[in-house]
């Protein structure tokens, strides 16, 4: 029987990070490579725990995950030059 779970190394653990998925920011905690098949065919993901504001954990696709500081910069965002 193989093991249902192991970590992963990811340079996003301990720091905030944002699930394109849901919107929703956080601490990335742990990447866990998990066995989710609840059949007899092995089926693995990466998923990623990010604890919310909240302090409650959730889970995603590491895929999903990206550092919350690279958000989009919006126009009222954006220094206008021209009136400088």
């Amino acid at each position: 029987m193989s093991e249902r779970y192991e970590y992963v190394p990811h340079r996003f653990l301990r720091r905030r990070v944002r699930d394109v998925a849901s919107g929703v920011e956080g601490e990335l905690m742990a990447v866990i490579n998990e066995n989710v098949s609840d059949t007899g065919i092995d089926r693995w993901m990466e998923l990623a725990y990010i604890r919310g504001a909240s302090g409650r954990e959730f889970t995603t696709a590491i895929a999903n995950v990206v550092p919350a500081y690279d958000q989009p910069k919006t126009a009222d965002g954006r220094r206008d030059q021209r009136s400088a």
